[in-house]
């Protein structure tokens, strides 16, 4: 493994990219999130498409976060106890199986919006392991003087990824189709995974006693709601999943009843905050000086849910991408401290522990994501995704009085 330590005089990014380790982790991660985005964009088309419902759609892609508020924590705890590496590799492997069997069942034409979920509920469980395995990684290869910046690079690259992938995905189902989107999908998981394969990783492991799990989590509890910043970390993490990114659960209908939009225009839409967000964690991964805290953490989530709510009335869907492209500076600032806030101020043998609770908090989204999936059936995608930002400003204001102190 490379050496921890960075050198001051020298550019932030560039001493991360001199870090082999680092750089196959990071690339692995932005294969991972592309796909992941793409296998998103095109299963909500498919299902919208067949189905007509917004509802139905978000009942799919609540599938991939559902495990994570079921086992987020205990995936933590266990990634204090198992090997990283190895669990990371382990949920690519299954993200190529799931897709490549998506990919055949659309080629036999038996393709159904339960595969899709159950395709979901594989993907989310890989998806599960992120913060506590790989991200940890990343930060960990960096050493602890690049820190935010190796988090915020990895987070801008995941902001990329969110934007080439729904672009990606738009177009492949509106030019080669289903089967191909999923079959491109499994090749990419494949090609993460040797490149994980190919980082150097070693670890101190905890002792895994299967009866203490819960007991562990408890723990880790204990310590970061004793704490105000990672008692905010987790707060915030919940307003914005449940409220904030809810919002992307329903982008196929709000793009077609809204603005008579193409596959390829939802796609656009969908890439718009990402690409808001991107500006922003280059920004964060070429900064010096103090790490940024819980005053930006809450700001950027405040910021985003405010552009929400503009964009929802957006009368073009021009200007409803630009809205979303400026709420992606929160974003950015929210997603580099969620992780960077606990790297820096969570006990060393509890950040994985820490991090799987704050993947349970990301695991909440399914709440949001059938919440705006109904009432955007009974009331328009517009009244929906206005009525979960105004509800997630006044979560985010009672999170903010609760971890003053």
């Amino acid at each position: 493994m490379n050496a921890p330590f960075a050198d001051p005089g020298q550019s932030p990014l560039r001493d991360l990219l001199a870090n082999r380790d680092f750089r196959r982790l990071w690339g692995a991660g932005g294969l991972t999130n592309a796909m992941r985005w793409v296998d998103m964009l095109v299963s909500g088309l498919f299902t919208y498409d067949l189905t007509g419902s917004a509802f139905a759609v978000s009942l799919v892609l609540m599938a991939r976060a559902l495990p994570m508020l079921l086992a987020g924590a205990l995936t933590g705890a266990l990634a204090e106890s198992l090997d990283r590496k190895h669990l990371l590799m382990a949920g690519q492997a299954a993200q190529a199986v799931g897709t490549l069997a998506i990919a055949l069942l659309a080629a036999a034409g038996w393709l159904a919006p339960w595969h899709l979920f159950l395709n979901g509920v594989v993907g989310g469980l890989a998806w599960t392991n992120e913060l506590a395995t790989r991200r940890r990684m990343v930060a960990e290869v960096a050493g602890p003087q690049r820190i935010i910046q190796a988090v915020a690079f990895d987070t801008m690259t995941g902001s990329t990824t969110r934007m080439v992938g729904p672009l990606a995905g738009g177009l492949f189902y509106q030019t080669v189709g289903v089967t191909a989107a999923f079959l491109i999908a499994a090749s990419l998981y494949l090609a993460a995974l040797w490149l994980v394969h190919g980082a150097a990783h070693s670890q101190v492991r905890r002792a895994l006693v299967p009866s203490q799990l819960l007991a562990d989590v408890a723990q880790a509890a204990r310590i970061a709601f004793a704490h105000p910043a990672l008692r905010m970390v987790l707060g915030v993490t919940v307003v914005m999943n449940v409220f904030g990114f809810s919002y992307t659960g329903i982008l196929p209908a709000f793009g077609a009843l809204a603005f008579q939009a193409t596959p390829l225009e939802i796609g656009l839409l969908a890439a718009a905050e990402p690409f808001g967000a991107l500006l922003t964690g280059l920004a964060l991964a070429l900064r010096r000086g103090a790490p940024p805290g819980r005053t930006m953490l809450g700001a950027g989530t405040c910021g985003f849910l405010c552009v929400l709510i503009l964009a929802a009335f957006a009368p073009s869907l021009p200007l409803a991408a630009l809205l979303l492209m400026v709420g992606g500076l929160g974003t950015a600032a929210f997603a580099s401290l969620q992780t960077g806030i606990v790297m820096m101020q969570a006990p060393p043998e509890a950040r994985s522990r820490i991090l799987g609770l704050t993947t349970m908090c990301i695991g909440t989204g399914p709440l949001g994501v059938l919440l705006v999936g109904a009432l955007a059936d009974a009331q328009g995608p517009r009244l929906a995704i206005t009525a979960m930002a105004v509800s997630g400003l006044a979560g985010l204001a009672l999170v903010m009085t609760l971890t003053r102190r």
